[in-house]
Parts: C-alpha cells; sequence; structure tokens
C-alpha cells in the first residue's frame, strides 16, 4: 500500500518559494512548519504500521495536521500576495 505524501512542499507546490523563504526567515512560520512536519511524520508511522496508537488519537492528530495545513496555506497565501 502507498502511503500519500502530505509535507507541505507536496501540498502547495506553487509555494515552494515562499515555503523556503518564510522557514528561514520567519520564526512563526518555522515554528508552525515544524509542528506540521512532526504532526505528519508521526501519522505516516502510524500509517506505514510503526506505531499503533488508538484510533481517537491517530483521528486527533490528523486534526492536528489540518488545521496546522489550513493557518500555514493562509500564511503563504498572505506572503505570495505581499510578494506579488
Amino acid at each position: 500500500m502507498s502511503i500519500e505524501k502530505h509535507d507541505l512542499h507536496h501540498e502547495f507546490p506553487e509555494f515552494s518559494e515562499e515555503i523556503r523563504e518564510l522557514k528561514m526567515n520567519d520564526a512563526h512560520f518555522a515554528k508552525l512548519f515544524a509542528e506540521y512536519h512532526d504532526c505528519d511524520h508521526e501519522i505516516n508511522r502510524i500509517e506505514q504500521g510503526v506505531e499503533t496508537p488508538s484510533d481517537e488519537y491517530t483521528q486527533q492528530l490528523k486534526l492536528k495536521r489540518l488545521t496546522l495545513k489550513d493557518e500555514l496555506y493562509i500564511y503563504l497565501k498572505k506572503q505570495s500576495a505581499l510578494t506579488s
């Protein structure tokens, strides 16, 4: 079974440059990015069967990833508008 990639570069390829720039120059974005990456990594380990937490925990983790992704998307859209 193939595991779908959810890292930000795959989710938002149109914002690759903004992601790189913000990771290096914006501490808040870098923190959110790291938190998203850690959450996504943990979900990947669960989906691969490396970890076996409860379904409730897994759903909470997926909701957290989605919330972070939404917040990061808004951040990227604002940055893109500023540089356009």
